[in-house]
């Protein structure tokens, strides 16, 4: 039973590809999508196993990679680890404005997932409704706006000032990023530049907004590109925001057992404000996200 359960905030700053194998469409790599909404996801296994990985360069205790996450399946060892991660859904985009550079895009969709799972883990949130038809756009800066239309990409959106998009957006800059300098510039983005889409208008730039990269393999004797050697690579977008379920319960080695509260203070300390590397792509710098913990009550 997992007593202690908290949210994890997942802001990339680079391209992130976590990959869901070869796909029979233009894109030969594409990312993870939920099956039922197309919107980008991480796998909880996924976050899991970076997790691991990254254990003691994030400055964790060898001793307790097995004990809080589980054995290796090779290891001999049979019990389960004392941390659940669950899938990352997402929570707001990044999309190419005529004005601002880009917007923090999202739907009533997305956000009334994202309060749903912090009322799940004890989070008071009060973010008022908010409802949008197709074809329309709630914003709360009027400088995005060209003749009251806002622009996104090669579409443009009748545009509506919302005075309940301020309480969400700065809300969800104070839960989302880390309160440190670095990232003021984005959290008053975020505070000034959410947008919210509709549910329709907001999965249409959840599917084709991805950043898709060229590559080309190289034959190593001739130094020219192989045959067959061109493919395309799907990415989330820098600057995306998702957030997951964490969980955490006894942990079950028999080895000096730590309660719920420690393992989820074990978690905390190790991942909280850290940045991450998940995914493919490692050595060209992709997969790199900040990780906020939002503690539950």
């Amino acid at each position: 039973m997992f007593e202690q359960k908290a949210a994890v905030f997942l802001y990339a700053t680079s391209p992130v590809h976590m990959g869901a194998g070869q796909a029979v469409g233009v894109i030969d790599n594409p990312i993870q999508r939920e099956r039922h909404t197309r919107h980008p996801c991480f796998a909880g296994s996924g976050i899991k196993g970076a997790l691991r990985h990254s254990w003691q360069a994030l400055g964790g205790q060898v001793d307790f990679i097995h004990r809080i996450l589980g054995p290796e399946a090779a290891s001999g060892e049979l019990h389960a680890g004392a941390v659940s991660l669950g899938d990352a859904q997402t929570l707001a985009l990044p999309v190419r404005s005529l004005r601002g550079g880009f917007v923090y895009a999202t739907c009533p969709q997305a956000l009334a997932r994202a309060q749903r799972l912090l009322s799940l883990i004890g989070v008071t949130v009060s973010w008022p409704t908010i409802a949008v038809n197709d074809g329309y756009c709630l914003v709360s800066n009027a400088k995005l706006l060209k003749d009251d239309k806002l622009h996104l990409e090669a579409f443009e959106y009748i545009a509506k000032l919302s005075s309940d998009l301020p309480v969400v957006a700065a809300d969800l800059a104070d839960k989302a990023l880390p309160s440190d300098d670095a990232y003021s510039f984005f959290a008053e983005k975020l505070k000034n530049d959410l947008i919210v889409l509709s549910d329709t208008d907001f999965a249409y730039f959840a599917e084709n907004a991805m950043l898709v990269e060229t590559h080309v393999r190289i034959d190593p004797v001739t130094g020219s590109a192989s045959d067959g050697g061109l493919f395309y690579t799907e990415n989330l977008p820098p600057e995306s925001i998702l957030i997951a379920p964490l969980m955490t319960s006894k942990s079950r080695s028999g080895k000096d057992d730590l309660d719920a509260v420690a393992i989820m203070q074990k978690i905390k300390t190790l991942i909280d404000g850290k940045l991450l590397q998940m995914g493919g792509d490692a050595t060209t710098g992709r997969g790199l996200v900040i990780a906020k913990v939002m503690e539950g009550n």
